[in-house]
Formats: structure tokens, C-alpha cells, sequence
């Protein structure tokens, strides 16, 4: 789909002057990559120090409705047999600074 010069500058007068006065310049935007980032349950287990604690995390969820009661069951399952760190290794304070930046 295209749309015509002129209709471009009859639809979108701003954005046809914009682009057409040009001065040749490169500009540069900075994108928040982190901007929208919503955290998984999973997220939240990695920066548990105990087994308890996860417990603790799963329960919150399950009863704000964050997540299903089978899902939470499933996650108890794990945590109880392989232990909080098979999520994955501890998050410390400032992880997702450094990943996003």
C-alpha cells in the first residue's frame, strides 16, 4: 500500500514539510528498550534467596490472580523437587538496568 504525493501532503501537511526540508542531517533517537517490561512470575521466583520465599511468591500470585491455582501447583512441584535456582540463577537489585541500557 502507497500513498501519493499529494495525498500525503493533503492528509499529512506536518509530516510532508518535515520531510521534505530535509537539511541532510543524521538524527539519532534513543529507544527505552526496558519501556513496557512487565515481569513474569518466573522473574519474580530468580530473585528469591529461599526455597520459602518462593513459596511465598507463588501463593501472592496465585491469590491476586496473577496466575492460574494449576499453574501455581506446578510451580510448588518445582520449586519443592529442584529447588528455587532451577529457574534460573539469583537477580540481583539493578538486573534489568544493565540489561536494558
Amino acid at each position: 500500500m502507497g500513498i501519493s504525493e499529494n495525498e500525503l501532503k493533503r492528509d499529512y501537511p506536518n509530516l510532508y514539510k518535515e520531510i521534505t526540508s530535509s537539511t541532510g542531517e543524521e538524527r539519532s533517537i534513543k529507544v527505552d528498550r526496558g519501556r513496557g517490561y512487565v515481569p513474569s512470575i518466573i522473574d519474580f521466583l530468580q530473585r528469591c534467596d529461599t526455597d520459602q520465599e518462593g513459596f511465598e511468591v507463588v501463593d501472592f500470585m496465585e491469590k491476586r490472580g496473577e496466575i492460574s491455582k494449576h499453574y501455581a501447583e506446578s510451580l510448588r512441584k518445582r520449586i519443592a523437587e529442584s529447588g528455587i535456582r532451577s529457574f534460573g540463577e539469583k537477580r540481583v537489585p539493578g538486573h534489568y538496568f544493565k540489561k536494558f541500557r
